[in-house]
């Protein structure tokens, strides 16, 4: 079953290490709409303008997965239902992956880009560089028009932000 054009309900669900400790991560009625949300209004939009596959790392965790991978209490991948909430909406980790078998022209920066400069989104996060290039992107959406639009650089000593810092982004053909 998909919930989008390009998402399919398995890549919302999947989680190895829920998987592994036996955990239900299965989201509500309400939790599904606004990961649906996020799949159309960003996900498929980037997919289709990439033109090509993109790889899913992580959608949907219950509160369970969260907690036993250390997430925080208010990661959008929770999918918060109560927009007065700093976690409404939902969130996606995506990679490249399909850009290093050659079956995408975008990679990490190049999608992040994309959606920075072209889509509505909540937060858009250039996860750990090493030498400027982030090992994935997360982005994250609301979709009761509420987007902060919020860019950030994950490092391991905490968040920065993006502006003031893009010479710490690289594509791999800079580095």
């Amino acid at each position: 079953m998909n919930i989008s054009k390009y998402v399919s309900y398995e890549e919302v669900i999947y989680s190895d290490t829920a998987l592994k400790e036996g955990l239900d991560n299965t989201p509500t009625e309400k939790q599904l709409e606004l990961i649906k949300a996020a799949a159309i209004n960003v996900f498929d939009k980037l997919r289709e303008h990439s033109g090509g596959p993109i790889k899913i790392n992580n959608v949907f965790r219950s509160k369970a997965l969260n907690s036993v991978i250390g997430g925080s209490e208010t990661s959008q991948h929770c999918v918060g239902t109560d927009p007065k909430q700093r976690n409404y909406g939902a969130a996606f980790d995506i990679d490249d992956y399909y850009w290093v078998k050659g079956k995408n022209t975008y990679n990490n920066v190049e999608m992040a880009d994309y959606i920075r400069l072209n889509l509505d989104f909540d937060q858009l996060i250039y996860e750990y560089p090493i030498n400027g290039y982030p090992k994935w992107i997360h982005f994250s959406y609301r979709p009761d028009g509420k987007n902060r639009k919020e860019v950030l650089i994950a490092t391991k000593k905490g968040y920065i932000p993006y502006k003031g810092n893009e010479s710490m982004i690289k594509n791999p053909e800079s580095v």
